[in-house]
């Protein structure tokens, strides 16, 4: 695992399950990391990637999922089937959960 996913793993509480975070990137190769070469291809007047079976198996994916490419530290990306707004959502509504616990107690009844 890379380090700049173990940052990130560590510096939040996720709400992402660890196996499907997956990172690929050159810079990736240490430690017994998957690298997976990809081709950038011509898709009508756009770019695009065609990403292989394996891949898709590990992110947990299928046609028509969307999936996240996400800015990484140092330059890298990291690349999630997972929407990083949400966990930012999640951690908000944990907080005010956590704030009004009595109020929210009382209403539930």
């Amino acid at each position: 695992m890379s380090r700049i996913l173990r940052a990130f793993r560590s510096s939040t509480k996720s709400y992402l399950p660890a196996p499907y975070l997956s990172y690929y990137n050159s810079n990736n190769i240490a430690n017994g990391a998957v690298m997976v070469q990809l081709k950038v291809r011509k898709f009508g007047n756009s770019l695009g990637v065609v990403l292989p079976k394996e891949v898709i198996n590990r992110l947990h994916t299928r046609d028509g999922k969307p999936l996240f490419l996400v800015e990484a530290p140092e330059g890298g990306y990291l690349l999630t089937p997972y929407d990083p707004g949400f966990e930012k959502k999640m951690r908000k509504a944990e907080d005010i959960l956590t704030r009004y616990r009595d109020t929210l107690h009382v209403l539930a009844k």
